[in-house]
């Protein structure tokens, strides 16, 4: 396998409705994470929850810094989170659409 210049991971932000159930997960597809979600295949809290709306994400080249950005993220106080949802979203829109719509014209 050839190795990349450049990959993106994606730490990520879902919910079931605004200020709702928030769950906070990285991976390094974001295209296939989502579908899986939406299906109720992402994770078992996830499908429990019905987290169907991507609410935040940020893009990373390093797994590693994805890694820690979730960890960080993860210990934050509920109120923290719901505020670094607003700063960029304040209307709670599903992003997905939006970026599923981005990343299927490359």
């Amino acid at each position: 396998m050839a190795n990349r210049a450049y990959h993106n991971y994606w730490v990520y932000i879902l919910t079931n409705k605004p200020k709702g159930t928030l769950y906070i997960g990285v991976t390094g597809g974001i295209d296939d994470r989502m579908e899986r979600h939406i299906i109720g295949e992402g994770s078992k809290f996830t499908s429990k929850y019905k987290l169907k709306m991507l609410v935040y994400y940020e893009e990373f080249q390093y797994v590693n810094d994805a890694i820690a950005r979730e960890k960080q993220l993860k210990n934050w106080h509920r109120e923290w989170k719901i505020n670094l949802i607003e700063e960029s979203n304040p209307n709670w829109l599903n992003l997905w659409k939006q970026l599923d719509s981005e990343t299927s014209s490359e």
